[in-house]
């Protein structure tokens, strides 16, 4: 079997949602198998790039066999000048070829790819609802404020059944000024960063440790909460706030600061709550370092952009090595929820699922055939050839904002 073509897609931004893009790929072979895959760049303004360096990656996979994934990885990793020790978007790239593999390969044995993972030791997968700062539920994309906001969103997550949620308790004042975007003038907003980071006042203490206790009171003892930082803070507000919010039992605390191994080490040390980081963190290189400091109790390897299932399996076993646990970041297509579950449902050492607001969006549904969900906080395992789910013709079509054909 060889591989023939590859497409790529630039997905239109919805309007409800202006800065979402997802990007995919499907690889095309001789024995009429396609695979499908998704780099994980969809927001931020990174996907045009994403979609780019698919193209640049796909050159150099047109004729090989499909189901040397292994040997394709390294081509992508070692022949591209830049894979090796790469960013975001080489790692986006050579992820989205590497999902759409494992497509293939499953799709070929006619398997489930955790079955080529090793097989799965869960049927279903414990589940939070994840950035409950934007609402919770279809349409529901705004900005909490009031304590209550948070707590109300905590309160519809949980009647679902979920008993795990996570919000970003730092992303705006209380009368809705905006601290986590790009700053606007006429509003009187800041530059992302510029409340979050350096040592904080009491003021901004008391707005993030009120929003807490809101929630916790909400949820009561038995609900796990996940406080997400978006890595906004640096290290000393970082500690400032996990200080405070320590004795509202944190499931833990992610994205503290900038990801560097020494300054996770510090934060890691000075607070009794784990600490996870991931999604800006690619290839086992550069896990490897927080590893051996153990100055993450939690990782978040998005698939998407880590390097694909195959890097991703590695990441995950090297973090066993050290007890480590795994949440894999989700944060796109439910193409990428299904080969995050694939992989979740292999490995030791998994924690939870994230299943993010994003997901609840009809606009993002449409792009993929089939529309994840999980039941009562919980995800069963997709079954079926390969990642049980595709690119829509929607997504290939009248959705498409931009398409190349490698060949």
């Amino acid at each position: 079997m060889k591989i023939t073509r590859v497409d790529v897609f630039l997905e239109k931004a919805p309007v409800e949602h202006p800065g979402w893009r997802p990007v995919f790929c499907r690889i095309h072979t001789d024995a009429g198998i396609y695979g499908d895959g998704e780099a994980a760049l969809a927001y931020g303004i990174a996907a045009p790039a994403a979609f780019s360096m698919i193209k640049d990656l796909a050159t150099l996979i047109i004729g090989m066999d499909p189901l040397d994934n292994e040997v394709i990885w390294d081509k992508l990793y070692k022949c591209t000048f830049w894979g090796q020790n790469g960013g975001p978007v080489v790692f986006a790239g050579i992820s989205a070829l590497d999902i759409a593999l494992w497509d293939i390969k499953g799709k070929y044995f006619n398997v489930p790819i955790y079955k080529l993972l090793g097989g799965k030791r869960r049927d279903n997968l414990r589940t939070y609802a994840s950035q409950l700062t934007y609402g919770w539920g279809p349409g529901t994309n705004h900005k909490c404020c009031k304590p209550e906001d948070y707590a109300e969103n905590c309160r519809i997550a949980v009647a679902q059944g979920y008993d795990c949620v996570k919000l970003d308790f730092f992303d705006y004042d209380v009368d809705g000024t905006v601290w986590n975007g790009p700053g606007k003038a006429e509003k009187n907003e800041p530059m992302a960063g510029e409340i979050q980071t350096r040592l904080l006042s009491p003021y901004y203490i008391k707005i993030v440790e009120d929003r807490v206790r809101a929630c916790r009171k909400e949820v009561g003892p038995n609900v796990d909460i996940i406080v997400e930082n978006h890595s906004f803070p640096d290290a000393q507000s970082a500690v400032q706030i996990g200080r405070a919010l320590e004795k509202y039992n944190i499931f833990y605390f992610e994205e503290p600061n900038t990801p560097t191994p020494k300054t996770a080490k510090f934060i890691s040390d000075k607070l009794a709550m784990p600490i996870s980081h991931g999604e800006r963190v690619y290839s086992r290189w550069q896990y490897a370092p927080y590893f051996e400091n153990m100055s993450v109790q939690v990782i978040q390897p998005d698939l998407g952009n880590c390097g694909g299932i195959t890097e991703g399996k590695k990441i995950c076993d090297m973090a066993y090595v050290y007890d480590i646990s795994v949440q894999a970041h989700v944060c796109a297509s439910p193409l990428s929820t299904s080969a995050a579950l694939q992989l979740e449902a292999v490995i030791p050492n998994f924690v939870i699922h994230e299943h993010h607001q994003i997901n609840l969006e009809e606009f993002n549904q449409r792009l993929c055939t089939v529309n994840w969900q999980p039941v009562n906080g919980r995800f069963m395992v997709p079954e079926g050839p390969g990642l049980a789910c595709e690119i829509s013709d929607y997504a290939m079509t009248s959705g498409v904002d931009a398409k190349a054909v490698v060949e």
